[in-house]
C-alpha cells in the first residue's frame, strides 16, 4: 500500500485485516499514536488526521488510506507543536498524558476549521476522545488558549517552579506531544512479544493444559505454565494468594486467571499461539455473592465506641436504610504493559508502570526464585492507574518469559483482557441506622458493611478497614458500632480504587443524614454544619483531631451556591492521608548534585498523572532557590528508597517532607557549586499511628476535608458542581484543580452511569464504551475552591488531594436528584435519572 505520511511518500506491505494503528505503530514506529482500546475506537488515543479529517486509527483498516495523506503528531509543524505544547502545559490539560496526543490531533483538526470556538463547541468536538484524569475542563481551556494565540493573543508563559506557583508539569510537553514513551512504546534489541492464555470459566477444575499446538506455531520461542515457575507462584502486596499462573489440578478463581504465557517473534504470533493453548476443565458453579453459603471471609474490621443501643433508644429521631454500590472499572487509558530485559551481568531489568516498583521488585524476585538484588525495576510514567496498578500485573509474566528465553519480552494487554484482569472497586452492601437529638446533633451510628472482594485478596481487607474507619463520614458521632466484612467470591478481584472504600461508606452515611434532616425540617447545609467535626472532635475511630481541620471552611465556601440554587444537593467528606492504622510509613529521597550543576531527585512514588514529580521538584526548588530546569526526577530501584505503593494521597506529604530534609542537609553542606558529585538523603517517618481499636487511637497522620454541591437545572440535568477542598497548602494550584475536576468527573460517573457488570462471575462489560463514562458534553461546569487550613505534619502545611475529590460527589448528586423529584435513591449508579440519561445519552437504550 502507498500513502503519504507526514508529507512523505510511504510504501508498506500489509497483513490481512491490518489496521492503520498497527501500521503506524508496529511497521513505522510512530509511538505518539497510542493504543488504548483497539479495535474498539472508543478512547480516541490513536487519533490522526486523514485528508484533513480526524479519525481513530485503530478502527480504520489500513487499506482505507491508500493514496491518502495521513498526519500524526510527528507531522505537525514545529510552530504548531510549540504552540500546542505551551497551551496544554499552561492550562494543565495533560495529567497522565496517555490521551493527550490523540486529544491534540482531534482539536488541531477542529480548530483548523473553527478558529473561534465556544466551550460547548470544543466539548462536542471532543466526543470520541476519552480522558480519565482531567474531567475535560483544562483540555477545553487549552483549546481556547490556542485559538486565542492564533488570533494574536499573548502566548502563556511558564511560571517558575517554586511553592504556591502554577508551575508547569514536569515533562509535560513531552507527554502532551507524545514524545515521552510509555512501557508499551518501548523496545529492546532482540525483543520478543508476550501474550497470555486466560481462563474460560470463573470457577473450574483445570484437568489438562496442552501447549503442543502453541509451541509448534511459527515464530513461537517459548510457552510457559505453572510448572515452569522457579519461585513462588502466589504473590500479593499484602496477602500472597494471587496465583500468577494456575496449575493443572487447581481450580480457577476468576476469568482473569492466567494458565499459560507465550513469547514469540511478533505480537500477532504470540496472540495467535496463546489462543491455541488447549485447556480441559471440569466446570464448577461459581460463588458470585458474598452472602453465598460457600463464600469465605477475607477480613472483618470493627469499630465500636460508646453504647449505641442506649443512644439510639434515647434519640429523638432514628432512621434505617440499606444502600448498595456497584463494581466500577478504573478505565485508565494505558492498558497493563511490562518490558523485561535480561542484562549481561545476570540482572533482570523490568520497566514497570506499577504503583510501587519496590513491591514489584520484591514480588518478581520471589516469583523468579532469585534474590532481590537480581531484579532491577525502573518506573515508567503510568498512563493512569487510580489504584488498579498496585497489584502485580504482567511484570512477573514478562520476567518469567525473559528468563526462559534469555531475550527481552514485552507484554501488553488488550483492553478486553485488561477489563477482565485487574482488580475493581468493591461492590458493597451498607446497612445503616443513625440517630440524632431534637437539635439535629448525631447521637449514634450502627453500620454493617459487606464488600465483595472477588477472587483474590488484593488490598480488600484494607479497603473494608478504611470503609469502617470512615463510616460516619466527616461528622462527630459519640456512639459508633461498625462492622465491615470483606468476602472472597469468584467475581473479578476487588482492591484499591480512588477513594479506597470511603466513597461507598460516604454515600450511605450522607443518605441517612439527609433522612434525619428531613424529619427535623432542616436543610442539607444546616444539618451538616451542626455535625461537622472541628479541632478537638473525634472521627469514626475515635481519633481526636488536632490542628488542620478545614471542614467548616469548605462548608462556608459553598453556602451561597447551595442556597442560591433551586435544585441542589450537598455532601461532605474526609479522606485519610497516609495508610495509617499502625503501619509505619516513610518518605525517602536522594538528591544528587551533578557535575554540570544540575540536580537529580530520586524518590519512590509513581507518576501517574497526579503530579508528584512536579510538586516534589517545586519544593526542592523553593528550598534551594533554584530554577526548576536544573532538576530532573527519577524513580528506580537502583536507589534503596522503597516506601510501598503510591496510594492513600501520601506522596506529597511523605515525599515532600523528605525533600525538605534533603534540602536542609544540602544547605548545611555549603554552596551548591561546591557540592558536585555528592548525594544527600532525606527522610520522613510516621510511626505514631495506631490500629482502629487502640485505647486512644491516632489512626491517620492527617485528613483531607471537602464539601461539594451538585446543582441541577429545571429539567433535572447536571448544571454545576461547586467543590471546596481543604488542601492545607496549595503547592501547585493548577495541578490541584485538575485533580478535583478529574475526581468530580469520576465521582459523577460513579453516581449516575458507570458500572462494571458481572453475571455468573463473567464480566458483561467488555468495552470502554459499555462502561458509560460521562463524555465531555455530559459534564457540568465545575467550580473548584481551594481552602488552605495548614496541616502541621505536612510540608508547608500541605495535605494529599488525590483521593478526596470524589468522596462526596455521589452523595451530593443523590441529594440533588432528591431535591428535584423527591425520590431517596439507595443504589448506585442512579441510571434512571434525567441527569444520567442527559449526561450519557446512550444509557436511554439500555434503560
Amino acid at each position: 500500500m502507498d500513502f503519504t505520511l507526514n508529507g512523505e511518500p510511504v510504501h508498506v506491505e500489509l497483513r490481512d485485516g491490518e489496521s492503520l494503528l498497527e501500521v503506524l505503530r508496529e511497521e513505522l514506529g510512530l509511538w505518539s499514536v497510542k493504543d488504548g482500546c483497539a479495535p474498539e475506537g472508543s478512547c480516541g488515543a490513536c487519533t490522526v488526521i486523514v485528508d484533513g479529517h480526524a479519525v481513530v486509527a485503530c478502527a480504520q483498516k489500513a487499506t482505507r488510506v491508500e493514496g491518502k495523506s495521513v498526519v500524526t503528531q510527528e507531522g505537525l509543524t514545529d510552530e504548531d507543536r510549540r504552540l500546542w505544547g505551551a497551551c496544554l502545559l499552561a492550562a494543565g490539560a495533560s495529567q497522565c498524558g496517555y490521551c493527550t496526543p490523540g486529544v491534540l490531533m482531534k482539536l488541531h483538526a477542529f480548530l483548523g476549521k473553527h478558529p473561534e470556538p465556544t466551550r460547548d463547541d470544543i466539548s462536542h468536538a471532543l466526543l470520541g476522545n476519552l480522558c480519565r484524569c482531567t474531567g475535560y475542563v483544562k483540555i477545553v481551556d487549552a483549546a481556547l488558549l490556542l485559538a486565542g494565540v492564533r488570533r494574536g493573543e499573548a502566548l502563556p508563559q511558564p511560571q517558575n517552579g517554586h511553592v504556591g506557583v502554577r508551575s508547569a508539569r514536569y515533562a509535560g510537553t513531552e507527554l502532551a506531544l507524545g514524545d515521552k514513551p510509555f512501557v508499551g512504546d518501548m523496545t529492546a534489541p532482540g525483543m520478543l512479544f508476550g501474550a497470555l492464555r486466560f481462563s474460560d470459566h470463573p470457577r473450574a477444575l483445570v484437568l489438562r493444559i496442552d501447549t503442543t499446538k502453541a509451541e509448534a506455531y511459527p515464530g513461537v520461542v517459548a510457552v510457559v505454565t505453572a510448572a515452569d515457575v522457579p519461585g513462588q507462584r502466589k504473590q500479593g502486596s499484602l496477602t500472597p494468594d494471587w496465583r500468577q499462573l494456575v496449575a493443572e489440578g487447581e481450580e480457577t478463581a476468576y476469568v482473569g486467571d492466567v494458565l499459560a504465557a507465550v513469547a514469540a517473534e511478533s505480537r500477532h504470533a504470540a496472540r495467535e499461539a496463546a489462543a491455541l493453548v488447549e485447556v480441559e476443565y471440569e466446570v464448577l458453579e461459581p460463588v458470585t455473592s458474598p452472602y453465598a453459603f460457600e463464600a469465605r471471609v477475607l477480613s472483618k474490621s470493627v469499630v465500636k465506641r460508646g453504647d449505641v443501643d442506649e443512644a439510639l433508644a434515647a434519640s429523638a429521631h432514628v432512621v434505617s436504610k440499606v444502600y448498595r454500590t456497584q463494581f466500577i472499572e478504573h478505565a485508565f487509558l494505558e492498558p497493563e504493559s511490562a518490558l523485561a530485559v535480561p542484562e549481561p551481568e545476570g540482572t533482570m531489568h523490568v520497566y514497570s508502570q506499577g504503583q510501587g516498583v519496590w513491591d514489584d521488585r520484591r514480588q518478581i524476585a520471589s516469583y523468579l526464585g532469585v534474590p532481590e538484588i537480581g531484579v532491577r525495576v525502573t518506573q515508567v510514567s503510568a498512563g493512569g492507574a487510580f489504584g488498579a496498578k498496585e497489584d502485580l500485573n504482567v511484570q512477573g509474566h514478562a520476567a518469567l518469559l525473559a528468563t526462559r528465553t534469555g531475550r527481552p519480552v514485552r507484554i501488553t494487554l488488550t483492553r478486553t483482557e485488561s477489563l477482565n484482569f485487574h482488580a475493581k472497586r468493591h461492590a458493597m452492601w451498607l446497612d445503616y441506622t443513625a440517630g440524632c437529638d431534637a437539635d439535629g446533633k448525631l447521637t449514634a451510628v450502627r453500620a454493617r458493611i459487606v464488600g465483595d472482594s472477588g477472587a483474590y485478596a488484593s488490598v480488600g481487607d484494607k479497603v473494608l478497614e478504611r470503609a469502617a474507619g470512615h463510616a460516619c463520614s466527616a461528622y462527630a458521632v459519640p456512639n459508633v458500632d461498625v462492622e465491615a466484612t470483606a468476602v472472597y467470591t469468584n467475581n473479578p478481584p476487588c482492591g484499591a480504587m480512588r477513594g479506597f472504600g470511603v466513597n461507598q461508606a460516604n454515600f450511605a452515611m450522607e443518605g441517612v443524614l439527609d433522612l434525619l434532616a428531613q424529619e427535623l425540617g432542616l436543610d442539607g447545609w444546616e444539618m451538616r454544619w451542626r455535625n461537622a467535626v472541628d479541632v478537638g472532635d473525634r472521627t469514626t475511630t475515635g481519633q481526636k483531631l488536632g490542628p488542620g481541620v478545614g471542614l467548616k471552611k469548605t462548608l462556608l465556601a459553598v453556602k451561597d451556591a447551595y442556597y442560591g440554587a433551586k435544585y441542589a444537593g450537598i455532601a461532605c467528606g474526609l479522606k485519610n492521608v497516609g495508610i495509617g492504622n499502625g503501619v509505619p510509613e516513610h518518605g525517602r529521597v536522594v538528591v544528587r548534585v551533578e557535575l554540570d550543576g544540575t540536580l537529580s531527585l530520586y524518590h519512590s512514588w509513581t507518576e501517574m498523572g497526579q503530579g508528584v514529580h512536579t510538586v516534589l521538584r517545586q519544593m526542592l526548588c523553593e528550598e534551594l532557590g533554584i530554577a526548576s530546569e536544573r532538576v530532573r526526577v527519577l524513580v528506580d530501584t537502583e536507589r534503596e528508597l522503597g516506601e510501598g505503593q503510591t496510594t492513600a494521597s501520601r506522596a506529597t506529604v511523605l515525599g515532600g517532607n523528605a525533600v525538605l530534609d534533603a534540602a536542609r542537609r544540602i544547605k548545611e553542606a555549603g554552596p551548591l557549586e561546591e557540592l558536585a558529585g555528592r548525594e544527600f538523603p532525606g527522610e520522613f517517618t510516621v510511626d505514631w499511628t495506631t490500629p482502629n481499636d487502640a485505647d486512644e487511637p491516632v489512626t491517620h497522620l492527617a485528613y483531607g476535608w471537602a464539601t461539594q454541591v451538585v446543582i441541577l437545572d429545571d429539567e433535572g440535568r447536571l448544571a454545576r458542581v461547586v467543590a471546596a477542598h481543604d488542601v492545607g497548602r496549595a503547592i501547585n494550584p493548577t495541578l490541584l484543580e485538575g485533580q478535583v475536576e478529574g475526581g468530580v468527573h469520576m465521582g459523577l460517573g460513579q453516581a449516575l452511569s458507570e458500572e462494571f457488570v458481572v453475571e455468573g462471575g463473567v464480566p458483561q462489560t467488555t468495552t470502554l464504551k459499555s462502561l458509560h463514562i460521562i463524555p465531555p458534553t455530559g459534564m457540568p461546569s465545575i467550580e473548584v475552591v481551594l481552602v488552605e487550613e495548614p496541616q502541621p505534619e505536612g510540608p508547608y502545611g500541605a495535605k494529599g488531594i488525590g483521593e478526596a475529590p470524589l468522596v462526596p460527589t455521589a452523595a451530593a448528586t443523590r441529594a440533588a436528584l432528591e431535591a428535584f423529584d423527591g425520590i431517596h435513591r439507595t443504589r448506585l449508579p442512579m441510571k434512571e435519572s434525567a441527569a444520567a440519561t442527559a449526561a450519557v445519552p446512550h444509557l436511554v437504550k439500555r434503560h
